[in-house]
């Protein structure tokens, strides 16, 4: 059992950079150590939650209880065909690195992800998505303690309901520690470049290598999201909602210009709608509130110019989810996880 860090310092693990400490830290390197780890907390009667790269979370300045923090490190490849490769991977990795890693492989599928902040094991919670690209769409199964049976269990994808910004582990943040993911890379592969951004990155060009396709992904989110190294956040704060489309087409008529996607299959009858366009035509964009604000670059990206907190940050979420709500008549979702 890994030994016990009392008032650990999370600065450094919540990309919003805000001043955190929880009450007791545990460092998990292996899936063993999950065990006995639980044992103890739940003999203590403690809350619980488990960190990895702090990307995707709003901490408020004590996080009581214990918290574990994700450090399973290694990728390999398990399996390989001429249909494709498996390749398994600690839920403590970084995912960009991972990203890179695959590449340098030369097993491309993953190059839409690069450069999202966090770690591989909370890549499938979040089901973490861009350039019409889902992690989802990848994984092949996934290794995790199951705090219910108190075993280690292997669920399939086809088990993990993976839907947009959403999963099994998402509706049941209790259930299930993720401690390796097993992905699957098909041989054949092909640009995919329906977004506008990736489309016009290579208008009238050849046909890009997977790795020319990482480059522009990364320009492209460069230019637009704040490194958080430089100024605290979260990447994007709010999902882009989803509408039916009848809704959509009387929006479309008030609001010409609005900004939109295709959602599933078009019988569906769904539209996402671009929040941070909804965001910006409200005026809000660049807006500040003390030490936290909406960036000057992307109304999607909520920032903390230094001293923020978890109470701040949120009272300016509620702000824009008000006017974009009065506005629209769309309600805007928060897309990080909130302690």
């Amino acid at each position: 059992m890994p030994a016990m860090l009392p008032d650990f310092s999370l600065r450094a693990r919540n990309s919003f950079g805000f001043e955190v400490l929880a009450e007791q830290a545990y460092s998990i390197t292996d899936a063993e150590q999950i065990g006995a780890v639980m044992e103890a907390i739940e003999s203590a009667g403690l809350p619980w939650r488990v960190l990895g790269g702090g990307s995707n979370v709003v901490l408020p300045p004590t996080l009581s209880g214990a918290t574990l923090l994700m450090d399973i490190a290694g990728q390999a490849i398990s399996q390989q065909d001429e249909c494709g490769t498996v390749v398994s991977v600690g839920a403590g990795v970084n995912w960009h690195d991972f990203v890179i890693w695959t590449l340098d492989q030369s097993l491309p599928g993953l190059e839409n992800l690069a450069l999202i902040p966090g770690t591989v094991g909370a890549a499938p919670i979040q089901n973490i998505g861009a350039y019409g690209v889902e992690v989802g769409g990848n994984i092949q199964s996934i290794e995790a303690y199951d705090c219910h049976s108190k075993t280690m269990v292997t669920l399939p994808a086809s088990e993990c309901a993976f839907t947009y910004r959403n999963s099994i582990f998402k509706a049941h943040p209790k259930r299930y520690i993720i401690t390796r993911v097993h992905f699957y890379l098909p041989a054949a592969w092909s640009p995919r470049l329906r977004y506008a951004d990736l489309a016009a990155a290579f208008a009238n060009r050849h046909a890009p290598t997977a790795e020319e396709v990482m480059v522009a992904v990364c320009k492209i989110r460069n230019h637009k999201l704040p490194d958080p190294k430089l100024i605290g956040n979260a990447g994007s704060f709010f999902q882009n909602p989803i509408v039916e489309n009848a809704q959509y087409l009387a929006l479309l008529k008030q609001f010409p210009e609005l900004v939109s996607y295709p959602e599933g299959d078009e019988r569906e009858g769904k539209r996402k709608l671009a929040a941070g366009w909804m965001i910006d035509h409200c005026g809000l964009k660049g807006k500040r509130d003390g030490a936290v604000g909406v960036y000057q670059h992307q109304a999607l990206v909520l920032v903390n110019h230094g001293g923020g907190n978890a109470d701040s940050v949120l009272a300016l979420a509620k702000t824009i989810q008000d006017k974009v709500q009065d506005t629209f008549g769309v309600a805007l979702l928060i897309e990080p996880i909130r302690y």
